[in-house]
């Protein structure tokens, strides 16, 4: 495993609630406005605005198959991106999630 998949996993693993984002992605910032919505505290990791962006980029998607951002974890889980969100808050499955990551 390499350096950056394991710092993914410490992330995922201490914050209940984190996206893995870049500043420019309207799907990004619908993701966090999303979030917000639901009065979740979450972790946003801007990876176009650090060193090791592309390298944390590249070990998520080796961990997730996903190489596009969001890149979405809630309770230690890989969600998904924007889409799977938005899906997630419609069938009412978001809010479940939520309060057992006790992110609220």
């Amino acid at each position: 495993m390499s350096k950056y998949q394991e710092q993914v996993k410490e992330l995922v693993a201490g914050n209940p609630v984190i996206v893995f984002s870049k500043s420019w992605c309207p799907y990004c910032r619908q993701a966090k406005t999303t979030l917000d919505g639901e009065n979740v505290e979450h972790k946003d990791l801007e990876l176009d605005q650090i060193d090791t962006g592309d390298a944390i980029q590249s070990a998520i998607a080796e961990l997730t198959a996903q190489r596009t951002v969001p890149a979405i974890f809630i309770g230690g889980k890989f969600i998904g991106g924007n889409s799977d969100l938005q899906a997630l808050k419609r069938n009412g499955r978001l809010k479940v999630l939520l309060k057992e990551a006790l992110a609220v």
